[in-house]
């Protein structure tokens, strides 16, 4: 995994001396030779008392709906590591969580697309296309990001949809509106007209969709717009003319995924950046986080 700057008991072991008495020698009752009294008496007392616990630690995650399985599943595992320090994970978004990150609200921010850096013209560039979803939001040269994982943003259809794939310019004409018809990229002219389903503003998936797909094309007006992935699988998996777009892990059988440019989103194709649609899942933190956030930083990008 990449990391981004925006702007890293011993037990010795105890042994009792003992001396055999020789033959002669009195005998000698309660007699700890060469041990001051005063410590003897503080070694009792202390054996009395528990270990000291580290206090607990509550930390703050959000952002993206997109990475709150993945991050849940590694504060539970962490959990069972550091059982003191406690992560709890708020998926509103990845303009939320940078938001929140922002004022302090959050320890760390959750961004399926990161944003540009002040005056990165090249990042500018690139991301105009988004200027939709995170329209105003900027990063802080400061903050730190560590890529965790890859991701594959899914095309998904109604399951009776005949269409096999499409390419990047007909998804572009698909979600624009110049295609108005499934028949425009190769559907029966029964099928009739197609329904474009989007994320609503603030979603990274949006902002990843608009800069892979749209660049500076805007998604059409008769788009319907969902307030998150699930809502997305849900309306798509009820209306069979409809299009939308969600990750590749929270696709389900009640819809059917789109070859892009001849190729599925698997882990395999994303991992070697072969499928066309494919994206970098960030986790966000200050320049000078607590311990607490840098162990379960350290933990999460761990092989």
């Amino acid at each position: 995994m990449s990391d981004r700057r925006l702007g890293t008991v011993n037990r010795l072991p105890l042994g009792l001396l003992s001396r055999r008495r020789g033959r002669g020698q009195p005998k000698r009752r309660g007699h700890w030779p060469h041990v001051p009294i005063c410590l003897l008496a503080f070694l009792l007392a202390r054996c009395g008392e528990p270990m000291a616990t580290p206090e607990p630690v509550y930390l703050g995650a959000a952002g993206s709906m997109t990475m709150t399985p993945l991050i849940a599943d590694l504060a539970e595992a962490f959990r069972e590591r550091s059982p003191h320090i406690e992560l709890g994970v708020v998926g509103l978004g990845t303009r939320f969580g940078l938001q929140a990150l922002r004022s302090g609200e959050a320890d760390l921010a959750l961004a399926s697309w990161l944003p540009p850096e002040p005056g990165d013209q090249a990042d500018l560039t690139e991301a105009s296309g988004g200027a939709a979803a995170l329209s105003g939001l900027m990063l802080d040269p400061n903050w730190r990001a560590s890529a965790i994982a890859r991701d594959g943003v899914a095309i998904i259809v109604h399951p009776s949809n005949p269409v096999r794939g499409v390419g990047l310019l007909q998804l572009k004409d698909l979600f624009s509106g110049r295609a108005y018809e499934w028949s425009a990229v190769g559907g029966p002219e029964s099928q009739g007209q197609v329904q474009p389903v989007s994320r609503e503003a603030g979603s990274g998936s949006r902002a990843a969709f608009e800069v892979l797909v749209m660049e500076e094309m805007p998604v059409t007006p008769r788009a319907v717009l969902v307030p998150s992935a699930q809502g997305v699988v849900d309306y798509v998996a009820e209306h069979p003319q409809s299009i939308g777009y969600v990750s590749m892990a929270l696709v389900t059988r009640e819809v059917k995924v789109l070859q892009i440019e001849g190729e599925l989103p698997t882990p395999s194709s994303v991992g070697q950046g072969i499928y066309p649609l494919s994206r970098e899942l960030w986790m966000v933190a200050t320049e000078s986080p607590p311990e607490s956030v840098e162990e379960f930083l350290e933990f999460a990008l761990s092989p």
